[in-house]
């Protein structure tokens, strides 16, 4: 007994930081309507800057002068976040906040690497590191420590909140900014104090936190899973409950790390060897209770954010479109070098994935972060099927991809319930708990890494390394880039016959309205099941041959801070077109473009994040996209024309098919 005692008091740390990240959240929210999915990272660059000034990488300063200029430069990164991020976005809609923050998240991580490099690094501690003896088992002092350090923060701020003046106008301005104003209060400024008081206490986090833990670019950036569950318990209004619900969380985690020590604890096949993710499984859990019986969402019901997404233009011409295009990549990928080739290869397969997300965002109006992974389920089951079963190709992908159609149905029931930002939160959870659970498990996933088999069929070899190379003589073999690009002729052909489908003008009418669009006799919940399994099936088309591309697929083949920044390039080439997804997979980080700067300027693909995540940013006051903004330009240049020369003269009478 006193050791499971020991274990729930060693959460208390942990959930002080959960608590500190879920607090930081509910004050973005109350004074900028903003889900903050940057918290996290916000922590994170604090953690890094006070390991930079006090062992050397800048500086090498005392501890007290090292945590004031810590908490300074979270100061600093406050006002630039509220300026520069959540000011330009006062009259967006609470999707197009979600999406910046998630820009300042990918921006955040990308810096990081650049700056500091992918390995963790050890913290010089803050904290004390006595132990005291709790039933006999000894308990580290700083969990108590953080613990009591956020307690005393929480009862601050419900304080400052509840009695103060500023409080009170805070309140006020979340209710109605209208009215805020015409009292003479300033929601700008209002909104840049309470930013720059969790950014603060964002610092305050990531000094604490790299205290006890080595930071790096993953740990502290995805505690905002946890952190938005207690959030979400808090309505994201109360503190109190907020830090309570945090405290609560990292105690049932410490908890089950408790219980897979035992032997009655689910192993990998091993005895000793538990599975793992229990912890980040345990996480999404709690944030779907808490979705449940707080009412299974967070903005008000009325803000219908579908109907705010970019027009989706009916494809013209998308046949000649894809055998003129299609022919130009058969013939070019031959030529190319081996490189240049593979790297031609690679975009032509992040296309395909993001193509599902034309499908469940763009057409459907459902903000989903979970696609990524459903790829992965695909991937992870052909090496499986292959492995264990001995099926190889075309059943093993036939039957991956259908079992991630199924789980994408089922993804989609939440979906039934919630929607806009309540889903991308949850997805985004999902996302996290599917990557550790399942693919980090070497039972029924990848763990350490797994084999795929190339694709062959009759005996005939068509995978990167078969018999035929390019011109010059080396691998990825054009078999297989033209099998990709085949692939991709066919699955963008039918997603764009889906926008002119009776189901995507079902779907259209979904994104533009619900309840419209259910008075209107179709059947919503259906279209919605329906869209997630079509865009699951899409996503595991990809995931399939990434996994076949690579012959070696582990947990980050498919990881979260990929499927987020498969999302940013989604909206940033647009979300809406088959020619956006086409074209965000030739600048995703990966892809060819990428490759290029990397190959003729040094660039490293870090610094291609970095961009596309400040691009996201800044082309939010845009949401058509690069892609989508040029296929209306050209449409209205076309319109323009005289009418001898824009268009046949048989067709000059019809009137254009609208947009959706």
């Amino acid at each position: 007994m006193g050791v499971v005692v020991a274990f729930g008091l060693l959460g208390i740390g942990s959930g002080g930081l959960i608590s500190g990240i879920g607090i930081g959240v509910v004050l973005s929210y109350r004074g900028a309507g903003v889900i903050n999915l940057a918290a996290g990272a916000i922590a994170m660059l604090a953690g890094f800057f006070f390991w930079a000034i006090r062992l050397g990488q800048f500086a090498s300063l005392p501890t007290a002068p090292a945590v004031i200029l810590t908490l300074l430069f979270a100061a600093v990164v406050g006002v630039a976040f509220d300026l520069l991020v959540v000011r330009p976005q006062r009259t967006g809609t609470p999707l197009a906040k979600l999406i910046a923050a998630l820009g300042v998240l990918l921006a955040c991580q990308a810096c990081v690497v650049l700056v500091f490099g992918p390995a963790a690094r050890p913290q010089p501690t803050i904290l004390p590191t006595e132990n005291v003896r709790i039933g006999g088992e000894p308990v580290p002092v700083y969990n108590f420590v953080i613990g009591g350090i956020l307690l005393v923060i929480t009862l601050a701020l419900i304080v400052v909140y509840r009695w103060t003046k500023f409080g009170t106008a805070t309140r006020a301005a979340a209710e109605n900014e209208t009215h805020a104003t015409l009292m003479g209060l300033s929601p700008d400024a209002l909104s840049l104090v309470n930013t720059v008081l969790m950014s603060v206490l964002m610092g305050v986090v990531g000094l604490l936190g790299a205290s006890v833990i080595e930071v790096d670019s993953t740990t502290l950036p995805l505690l905002i899973v946890p952190g938005l569950a207690a959030a979400i318990f808090g309505r994201f209004t109360s503190f109190g409950t907020t830090f309570i619900a945090g405290i609560l969380i990292g105690v049932g985690e410490s908890l089950l790390l408790y219980a897979t020590t035992q032997s009655w604890f689910p192993n990998q096949g091993l005895p000793g060897i538990p599975i793992p993710g229990g912890q980040e499984l345990l996480s999404f859990l709690i944030l779907v209770v808490a979705m449940f019986f707080r009412g299974g969402k967070i903005t008000a019901r009325g803000d219908v954010l579908e109907r705010r997404l970019p027009r989706a233009p009916t494809p013209r011409h998308p046949v000649r479109s894809t055998v003129t295009y299609g022919a130009i990549a058969a013939v070019a990928l031959p030529l190319l070098p081996a490189a240049f080739r593979a790297a031609l290869t690679t975009s032509l397969i992040w296309a395909v994935l993001l193509l599902s997300l034309v499908i469940i965002t763009g057409y459907l109006g459902q903000v989903s972060v979970v696609q990524l992974a459903l790829g992965g389920a695909a991937g992870f089951a052909v090496s499986d099927f292959a492995t264990y079963f001995g099926i190889g190709f075309p059943w093993a992908p036939i039957m991956g991809v259908f079992g991630a159609t199924l789980l994408g149905f089922l993804c989609g029931i939440p979906a039934l319930r919630i929607r806009g930002v309540s889903l991308a939160v949850v997805t985004l959870a999902a996302a996290v708990a599917i990557e550790a659970f399942w693919f980090g498990n070497s039972s029924f996933g990848g763990g350490a890494g797994v084999t795929v088999p190339p694709p062959s069929l009759f005996g005939f070899s068509f995978g990167p390394n078969a018999s035929l190379p390019g011109l010059d003589g080396a691998e990825p073999s054009p078999l297989f880039s033209w099998f990709v690009l085949l692939v991709l002729c066919v699955v963008a052909l039918g997603v764009g016959n889906l926008r002119r489908s009776a189901l995507g003008q079902d779907m259209l009418a979904v994104r533009a309205n619900e309840r419209a669009a259910g008075a209107a006799g179709v059947n919503v919940p259906m279209t919605k099941l329906l869209g997630f399994a079509l865009s699951a099936g899409v996503a595991g088309v990809g995931g399939v041959l990434l996994a076949y591309q690579t012959g070696w697929i582990t947990p980050t083949t498919y990881d979260t801070f990929t499927s987020l920044a498969l999302i940013a390039f989604a909206y940033i080439s647009g979300i809406t077109t088959v020619a956006g997804a086409i074209f965000g997979g030739l600048i995703f980080t990966s892809g060819l473009a990428a490759f290029a700067l990397q190959d003729w300027f040094g660039l490293q693909g870090e610094w291609f994040s970095l961009a596309a995540a400040l691009l996201l940013i800044v082309m939010l006051s845009q949401p058509q996209g690069i892609a989508t903004a040029f296929f209306y330009r050209e449409r209205k240049r076309a319109r323009s024309l005289p009418a001898s020369s824009a268009i046949p003269a048989d067709l000059a009478g019809r009137r254009p098919q609208a947009d959706g």
